[in-house]
């Protein structure tokens, strides 16, 4: 049987391996299955809880009004989630909570098989490069192969709650515009 996005979510719903799981409702990735784009933050929030959705809270009004800034729409992209559960009280997540829901991202890549993820905020970035720092690295390409590229991007909730970071986020934006188009 091929793995498909529709069956990971399916097995999502069962899972319970992740601490999370026992408290809040699974939130897979949705959007675009041959998305040459992968757009991945840290974990759903209580909206995403909610709904079972991600970034569909105020931050997910901002990254729909930031890619609009570059002419593309969610329907163009695939956007998820390194956590799949909503951590309580929307803290940041536990190493331990990032590691067990890891591999179903990367199964998420696996099935879409983009060129450019875009990591939104250090949780992301970090899955990919430890060591980096999202606000050293932030808008500029990282390689991971020779088929994809790893964008790190300030999550737009860091804008929502620090409004100096918005300028930079379209920034980056601009930047990853010109990144998509030079690929």
């Amino acid at each position: 049987m091929d793995l498909t996005l529709d069956l990971l979510a399916s097995k999502l719903k069962n899972w319970k391996d992740c601490p999370l799981a026992l408290k809040a409702r699974p939130v897979l990735g949705e959007g675009n299955p041959k998305a040459s784009v992968v757009f991945i933050g840290e974990a759903p929030g209580q909206k995403e809880d909610e709904l079972g959705r991600p970034f569909v809270g105020p931050a997910g009004e901002f990254l729909n009004e930031l890619l609009e800034s570059i002419g593309l729409r969610r329907e163009d992209v695939y956007i998820t989630n390194v956590v799949k559960y909503r951590p309580p009280g929307n803290r940041d997540p536990e190493p331990e909570e990032k590691a067990v829901c890891l591999p179903w991202v990367k199964l998420e890549l696996a099935v879409i098989r983009p060129k450019v993820v875009v990591t939104l905020g250090k949780h992301a970035l970090q899955e990919f490069f430890p060591t980096l720092s999202i606000s050293r690295v932030h808008g500029m390409p990282q390689r991971v192969t020779p088929e994809m590229a790893v964008f790190p991007i300030y999550h737009p909730a860091a804008a929502l709650h620090n409004g100096a970071l918005r300028g930079a986020l379209y920034e980056d934006f601009r930047k990853l515009k010109e990144f998509l188009e030079s690929q």
